[in-house]
């Protein structure tokens, strides 16, 4: 299989190309130039790999949550790519391939590993999902939410987790101060790649889960994506009086 993945949710810009197993993947924090670079690399990459574009057999995008912009640009990048070649698109979660990149390549061949991934969403909030990963897989437990970081509560009460993203570093460690007692280790610093992406996206296609790219949507979790500054201060107060 033959993929060409897009990771732009979060200031990080990351594109990949999966070639039978085989990552090819570049990535840069480049804040507000991911509609400048993300698809010349692209181009670059398939012409580095000796791959044209009518030999992908898929497009695998991180649909989110994250940045509304970044998330938006990833998704409309694969839609127009998938629609001019006539191919699938895999919608893959962010926070998952953060998750999945936890735990290290070999780590969990024995065992299952659960890793909370979590993105800074910004105005006191943080993007959380809690996942188990095996064998190259990561999947959901529960759902991804948006919340306040004293407000995530774990699935389950056992230490030993692995925590994972910026949401960790978030209004000075908040969300990692709160739940001390269950993590076992925390990158706060880690942003998704695209390579996880396609990775993940392999696993969906082994499982038949491919979206034709009009069905594609993108995972913003909160209902209004952009607040004016008047709204924000009203949120703020609200929380202030609460």
């Amino acid at each position: 299989m033959k993929l060409l993945a897009f990771e732009l949710a979060t200031e990080a810009c990351s594109v990949a190309v999966w070639i039978d197993g085989e990552v090819h993947e570049r990535f840069e924090i480049a804040p507000r130039r991911h509609a400048e670079i993300a698809l010349p690399w692209a181009d670059a990459m398939l012409a580095e790999a000796g791959i044209a574009r009518a030999q992908l057999d898929a497009i695998a995008v991180g649909r989110g949550p994250g940045a509304f912009t970044g998330v938006r640009l990833a998704i409309a990048i694969g839609q127009g790519i998938a629609l001019a070649l006539e191919r699938p698109i895999f919608a893959v979660s962010t926070l998952a391939a953060l998750a999945l990149a936890a735990v290290p390549a070999g780590d969990d061949a024995q065992q299952e590993q659960r890793v909370l991934a979590s993105i800074d969403a910004r105005m006191g909030e943080v993007y959380v999902g809690a996942f188990r990963v095996h064998d190259g897989d990561a999947t959901l437990i529960g759902s991804e939410a948006v919340l306040a970081p004293d407000a995530v509560v774990l699935p389950d009460g056992d230490a030993g987790w692995l925590a994972t993203g910026t949401g960790f570093a978030a209004a000075d460690g908040a969300l990692r101060e709160h739940l001390a007692a269950q993590l076992a280790r925390v990158d706060a610093e880690a942003l998704p790649r695209a390579g996880d992406v396609a990775r993940l996206a392999a696993k969906m296609s082994l499982r038949g889960e491919a979206s034709a790219p009009e069905r594609v949507e993108p995972a913003y979790l909160r209902n209004q994506v952009a607040l004016t500054i008047a709204e924000q201060k009203a949120l703020r107060a609200q929380k202030e009086r609460n």
